[in-house]
């Protein structure tokens, strides 16, 4: 693997230094800048230009929920990974419609940041386990709030104007559960190359730009 820019924003000092000792360790990763503010931390993303920006919520002058948007408004490939002690249902769903690529508590070990890094530098969601579990429950509460058809006893998604088929709502409702492309393949019984255009097209039908962001908008509007 390449070698990972990261840009650091977080407002507690020894967070920053125990952070900065953790990629000294790191040969796969380059921290390249650190801000103790929202401000400061927007500016430096556009000039330092980071492959992941590691980024608190609780910051002063912006929060990062705030400067998460703008970061994506100037630069949509850059990638964020929201690194908090905040598990909040609104900070959540908040972080992640600003485009947020991933969201890690502070409570992680050393092995699973590396992870989270990793994989939002390849273009892959990530949620840690804690807020994957606050996804399926709100996931649940919609489904049990959805209208129910008394003669086949079948539960609608609450509403549908995205133009999703029945096949991409099947595919969508997996890539909720956190499965990946060959593991929904599986589950439906088609093939790789199928599972990856039913994604692809299901991600251009709801304006998003990733599977994280996919799952916020289906719990969102009761599609699955």
């Amino acid at each position: 693997m390449d070698l990972i820019k990261v840009l650091l924003i977080e407002d507690h000092t020894m967070v920053r230094l125990g952070l900065s000792l953790v990629f000294e360790n790191c040969s796969n990763i380059d921290l390249i800048g650190e801000a103790d503010n929202g401000k400061t931390g927007v500016e430096l993303a556009m000039k330092l230009n980071p492959d992941v920006v590691l980024m608190d919520i609780g910051l002063p002058e912006l929060d990062g929920i705030q400067a998460t948007a703008l970061i994506k408004k100037n630069n949509p490939n850059m990638k964020i990974l929201v690194f908090t002690s905040r598990e909040s249902e609104d900070d959540v769903f908040d972080a992640l419609s600003a485009g947020a690529d991933g969201y890690i508590m502070k409570g992680a070990n050393e092995e699973q940041l590396i992870s989270a890094i990793k994989a939002v530098a390849e273009g892959t969601a990530w949620l840690d386990p804690a807020i994957a579990r606050l996804v399926l429950s709100n996931v649940k509460k919609n489904t049990s709030s959805a209208p129910v058809n008394a003669q086949k006893n079948t539960v609608y998604p609450l509403k549908n104007t995205y133009g999703l088929t029945e096949r991409e709502l099947e595919v969508l409702a997996l890539i909720v559960e956190g499965l990946d492309n060959a593991q929904i393949s599986k589950k439906l019984v088609i093939t790789l190359s199928t599972a990856k255009a039913h994604v692809h097209s299901i991600l251009q039908k709801l304006y998003v730009k990733n599977r994280t962001q996919a799952t916020i908008q289906a719990v969102k509007e009761g599609l699955v």
